[in-house]
């Protein structure tokens, strides 16, 4: 009998793209994906752990699931991901309701630890050391029919004081750029317009293979894939931030002028607490130079609130900071202590009422902000990839949302005379901006045009991309030769 999956996935890109890794895998070793509101035969919770709540989520989540697990005892539970590198068999102990627990180095693994759990009788937990698999060379079931993640290095070289990512991802791995590039071949062969280029360092791509030109070489390439409409990446670090990234961003028509540049804090003292081997000034120069080769450009940034040791002093220089580097968009964060990073240890941890109020005050600025920015788009012509569930109100305001080429988001009126048929998920209009709010626009005139896609057909259709796991080992870049690009195995229902 086939059996029905689910999986939860908490945290960042990395995880939502893993997700994906894993959904591929099950679905290669016959299970389907549950229907909405089915109870499902397998259930697998992919963990983060950079939060402080991340164990009140996965302990949360599986409180709720032995309930299901009484009524339905064949099915299982599976919890991979940081938080289970970082608690192993802890998890086990604390909810042996759980049938397999695997971590961040052998994501590979599930179908088979699926597999010896159901036959033992017996919970199975594999934690490896460092990577088994590059989750590239592994299959891919896609969320977007139109959008796709595209790994190009895991792990990190870096040791921020606060982060515990390196500690449980490893130390970087890259993938060579052919690998790269036929896996972004094969997605666009599938019909996906836009790309976003992964890793928790992306400008340090290249340092495994001794090119530190490589990440910017990389988007120039990514510009000679025929019919790929944008490119994005996340998330780069100030510190190997080059200039002949920003030319190859600047040159390069489609990669978009949009740019997450995390600054953390402001403060140069708590810059060097937090091990950023970067300050404040430098920092602002990057934006100098991005903005003097692309105007438009649109940055946004992460910003935590509340180091240990964090003056009121150093606080107002985050705020200045954030004053002059004018991010159209900031992920602002409360310092959470993680068990196991350095901060953790770090005297001057200090007490919730003080963090919640600079942290009010920040996103109060950044709001104002937000919304001085998209005031200066009102009126302006955007290009719109059409999206799926961008909008929560989109149904009772009759509009649909897309992302401008600058990442902004706009909610739209799919109405006028240049509509053809119908806009759909996965299309191309273009609008006019008519108002702005500080985390949206609003375009409610009529569309300028609108292209329909092959992204759009398979988004109507219900189809999804799945691609085979690439791993060629090519050193160079350039176009990958004709076999490479037969990597995917089309659309799956």
């Amino acid at each position: 009998m086939t059996r029905s999956y689910t999986i939860r996935t908490f945290g960042c890109q990395m995880n939502v793209h893993d997700s994906e890794r894993l959904a591929g895998q099950l679905e290669e070793a016959g299970y389907v994906a549950a229907a909405e509101g089915e109870s499902a035969d397998v259930v697998v919770l992919n963990t983060c752990a950079v939060r402080e709540n991340a164990d009140n989520k996965l302990y949360g989540n599986l409180g709720h699931l032995r309930a299901r697990k009484n009524d339905k005892p064949d099915m299982q539970i599976a919890v991979g991901g940081c938080l289970a590198q970082k608690d192993r068999g802890d998890i086990v102990k604390r909810a042996p309701w759980v049938d397999v627990v695997f971590g961040t180095h052998n994501i590979g693994s599930l179908p088979t630890l699926l597999e010896r759990a159901r036959h033992n009788a017996e919970a199975e937990v594999e934690i490896l050391e460092a990577l088994e698999t590059f989750p590239s060379t592994l299959p891919a079931r896609r969320d977007s029919a139109y959008s796709g993640w595209v790994s190009i290095s895991v792990g990190c070289n870096n040791t921020c004081t606060f982060c515990i990512v390196p500690s449980l991802r490893g130390k970087e791995r890259d993938r060579r750029p052919g690998e790269v590039l036929a896996e972004v071949e094969a997605l666009v062969a599938e019909g996906v317009l836009e790309v976003t280029l992964l890793g928790q360092n992306v400008n340090s791509y290249g340092v495994e293979f001794g090119d530190r030109h490589a990440f910017g070489k990389l988007l120039r390439s990514c510009g000679s894939v025929e019919g790929l409409e944008r490119v994005r990446f996340t998330s780069p670090h100030p510190a190997a931030f080059t200039d002949d990234v920003i030319d190859a961003m600047a040159e390069t028509p489609n990669v978009c002028h949009q740019l997450h540049m995390p600054l953390q804090s402001g403060s140069d003292r708590i810059l060097k607490a937090m091990r950023r081997s970067y300050r404040s000034e430098r920092f602002l120069s990057i934006l100098d130079k991005v903005r003097a080769a692309m105007p438009d450009a649109a940055i946004t940034t992460d910003i935590i609130v509340g180091f240990p040791g964090e003056t009121e002093e150093d606080f107002e220089q985050t705020l200045e900071v954030v004053r002059q580097a004018r991010f159209s968009s900031a992920f602002t964060f409360q310092y959470s202590k993680r068990p196991g990073t350095p901060a953790a240890e770090l005297e001057g941890q200090l007490p919730k009422e003080v963090v919640q109020e600079r942290y009010d005050r920040l996103v109060a600025l950044q709001d104002e902000i937000s919304w001085e920015e998209n005031r200066k788009q009102v009126g302006k012509r955007v290009e719109l990839l059409v999206a799926t569930g961008e909008g929560r109100k989109d149904a009772e305001t009759q509009r649909m949302s897309g992302r401008a080429r600058d990442g902004r988001l706009v909610h739209f009126t799919p109405t006028g005379a240049a509509v053809d048929t119908a806009v759909r998920p996965g299309d191309i209009v273009e609008t006019t901006v008519t108002y702005a709010a500080p985390h949206h626009l609003v375009a409610d005139g009529d569309l300028l045009s609108h292209r329909r896609t092959r992204a759009g057909d398979n988004a109507e259709a219900g189809q999804r991309p799945k691609t085979d796991g690439v791993s060629l080992g090519l050193p160079s870049f350039g176009k990958p030769a004709e076999p490479v690009a037969a990597t995917s195995t089309g659309c799956g229902l």
